[in-house]
This record gives C-alpha cells, structure tokens and sequence, in this order.
C-alpha cells in the first residue's frame, strides 16, 4: 500500500534515537522493570522465541540513512521504511481520532520512536529482541528497524509496505486497548490458546485492519489528499502475509519443532489473520470484541 507522493508528513511525529549510545554492548535479556511487563503482556518467553539480536551494536552510519527530517512527503514515505513509519503514524492519528470520539473516547496520539540496538523506556531498558512494542507506562511505541528486515528474512513475511505499515498498526492498536480498558487483560490472564494475552493480541491485529479499511479515505489534514492509494489485492496479502509470520505456532515450531498451544501469547497464525481480516471487512471496533467471542479460530 503506498502512500500519496504530495501527503505532507511531519518528521517530529517520530522520536529519532537511531545510532545513540554508540559501542554499548546489547546482548539477548532486557531491563528488569520491561522484562516484567513484557511477560506479562507479551509472554515470558518471547525474547528467547524472537532472538532479533546478535549481541552488536547498529549506529547510524552503519544503517546508511538520511535524517528523519527528510521525511516530509507521501513520496519519502514511499522510498524509506523510516519514513514510511512516520507516515504510518500520522495515518493512523488521523483515523482513530475522530474514530474513537464517536464512542465519547479521547484519543491521545501514542509516541513513536525509533531506535537501534537498545534504548530506554519507560517500562525500563529494552533491545531489539523484544522486536517492536507498546510500552504502556510511557504510552509509546517503540520500533527497531532492523526488525523489519528480520520479519522478512527471519519469519518469512513478505516485505510490502502493508506487511510493515501492519506491525506499525498492530502496536498503535495497544494503545487504542489502553484507552478502551482492554489491555490489562493480558497481566491477568497471560498466556494459553484462549488467555486475556492471546485475546488482547488478536483485538491488535482487528485494530489494524479496521485501519487498514479506512486508510485510503482518510485525508492529510495538511493537503487534504487522502495518505494512501487504493490498495491491491497483493496489499492485503502482504498485510496478512505479516500477521501469519508471527503467529505464536510458526514462530514456536520453528524454534523447537513442535506446537504448544498452552505457552500461546499471541494466537496462531491462522487466528492473526482472521481478526486482521474481520477489522477489515467489518470496519467496526465492536466486531473486534476477542473477549467476548467463543471461538477465536473464527471471529
């Protein structure tokens, strides 16, 4: 899904911390005060499933990048993934928004940042194995580039722009759970086929779809032009193709050769693409209710 070249995008919509804390040493485990959250939300033993990182330390040079502020257009967007996530943001600003205000919820942009290798959060100290993610105490999103690259190489995704505008979507849908009440239900309920975890994680992925159903009519406020092109058939397989790489019994067969639905954080890839695809086709967030649905195998 590409985005309108003339889109006017705002480059401090994204915190910029690629390259800093340069020759810090990251290595495999996070902070203590992030390790706890994110077992909670995500399951203890996603670090270990994930392994984004090698132990080095990825600097700005090394990326090769220009500067965020480069990323002023629809057009920037379209040729750099760092820009694309800018763009992404502010799509996605643009749709909840007036979204939510029709069910009396105030949406409050979530913070974007970009980082390589570690970086600082509000729930503690995280590297770029944890992959992307919502720390809910600072109310940001946290993406380490290179991750996209891992979700191709590493989980077989495909590597369209809806693939990665769909994580950039699935992290900003935590946010909407946090506003909504719904995301406290992956501490009490963490893990198993049908916990509060996996539950919450499905709902992410029906916020995304919902956006992506109204992304191509959603305007820049700035030129009024809407921030994506009609989208293709092979959009939405890349967006699903995404969904399916990290279902939690790809992921966990491919790190031991067998599926334990029992240590599900996240769902199984068939359930990631089927709420993804209910968002999208029902364009409803009361058609996102993972909590109330008896099987989540069909929504």
């Amino acid at each position: 899904m590409s985005f309108n070249d003339n889109v006017r995008i705002d480059p401090s919509r994204v915190n910029d911390r690629r390259g800093r804390g340069r020759g810090a040493a990251v290595g495999g485990g996070v902070g203590g005060g992030l390790l706890l959250i994110l077992s909670l939300i995500f399951g203890p033993g996603v670090v270990d499933q994930l392994g984004l990182t090698d132990g080095t330390t990825t600097t700005q040079e090394q990326i090769g990048e220009s500067a965020i502020t480069d990323c002023v257009s629809g057009a920037e967007a379209n040729e750099r993934l760092d820009c694309r996530i800018v763009a992404t943001a502010e799509s996605l600003d643009s749709f909840w928004l007036p979204y939510l205000d029709r069910f009396g919820v105030t949406y409050t942009p979530p913070e974007v940042e970009l980082f390589t290798g570690r970086t600082n959060t509000g729930c503690g100290a995280a590297t770029s194995a944890v992959g992307p993610f919502y720390c809910p105490v600072d109310e940001q999103t946290y993406y380490d580039t290179a991750f996209f690259d891992e979700l191709v190489t590493r989980f077989g995704a495909s590597s369209g722009p809806l693939a990665q505008e769909y994580v950039v979507a699935h992290e900003f849908g935590h946010h909407i759970q946090k506003l909504i009440g719904t995301l406290d239900a992956a501490q009490q309920d963490p893990r198993g086929p049908e916990s509060g975890g996996v539950r919450v994680e499905l709902q992410a992925d029906c916020f995304a779809g919902m956006w992506a159903a109204n992304a191509t009519s959603v305007p820049d406020p700035d030129s009024g032009e809407p921030f994506l092109r009609p989208f293709t058939t092979t959009d939405l397989q890349d967006a699903l193709s995404a969904a399916a790489s990290v279902g939690d019994d790809r992921i966990q067969e491919a790190a031991t050769g067998q599926v334990n639905p029992e240590g599900w954080t996240h769902g199984s890839s068939a359930q990631r693409q089927a709420w993804f695809t209910e968002g999208f086709e029902m364009g409803d967030i009361r058609s996102c209710d993972t909590f109330a649905a008896e099987n989540l195998d069909a929504p």
